[in-house]
């Protein structure tokens, strides 16, 4: 069963790879994201993040995992996500844009430059506290208390702080700002699509980093 999700999880990244390649998908995928940018937002953080947490699960317990971990309830706070990233795009991208034509940054007319500086301040100032919003609904889902009160204190405390710095919050550095660096460089419809794709690396990165939270707090029972 393992080996056969793996292939299913393939193929799913094949076909989201080959609608793209295909000039016909790749215009009816265009006319979508400009007519409905907030569906599709929210269809595509919510597969390919979901595909990226189950990633991340895998990383973490060395299998695949469907059951038992309240998928829909994950996929649900994976589209919440996508109306985020929607919206989060063209907020830095504008107001970089006017930071810019006010001269208040260097490098106006720029593209690389100006890409640099709209994934510099997004993930300055958006991506950890996101990523740390992720680790909560996600301890919230483990402990099935999503649609209960949140015990918000309980477990923000309870998040092994010293791992999500070292390892998520340095990989905004290292690698996110370079990753939306280059996505910025694209066109406006492709932008929340490529981010869907890091978001599978996003899983990786929380996977890895509960892995070693577990680590260690195995290692301090002992």
């Amino acid at each position: 069963m393992d080996r056969w999700l793996s292939v299913v999880w393939i193929a799913l990244i094949a076909a989201v790879v080959a609608l793209l390649a295909v000039p016909a998908g790749r215009e009816a995928f265009e006319a979508a994201t400009k007519a409905h940018p907030y569906p599709m937002g929210i269809a595509k953080i919510a597969l390919l993040g979901t595909m990226g947490e189950l990633l991340g699960g895998k990383i973490v317990t060395g299998k695949w995992r469907l059951g038992g971990i309240r998928l829909w309830q994950r996929v649900l706070v994976w589209a919440l996500l996508g109306v985020m990233f929607t919206a989060v795009f063209p907020l830095f991208s504008f107001g970089v844009d006017g930071l810019l034509d006010k001269g208040l940054l260097p490098g106006k007319g720029i593209v690389l430059v100006t890409a640099f500086w709209k994934s510099f301040f997004m993930n300055m100032i958006f991506a950890f506290p996101m990523m740390v919003l992720h680790r909560i609904t996600d301890t919230l889902i483990d402990r099935n208390q999503l649609f209960s009160s949140w015990p918000l204190v309980e477990v923000f405390v309870g998040i092994d702080w010293r791992n999500m710095f070292r390892v998520v919050g340095a990989a905004c550095i290292w690698f996110w700002i370079p990753a939306h660096t280059l996505t910025f460089v694209l066109p406006p419809e492709y932008r929340v699509m490529s981010a869907a794709l890091l978001a599978i690396v996003l899983g990786m990165i929380l996977g890895i980093a509960k892995k070693r939270a577990r680590a260690a707090q195995a290692g301090g029972a002992a």
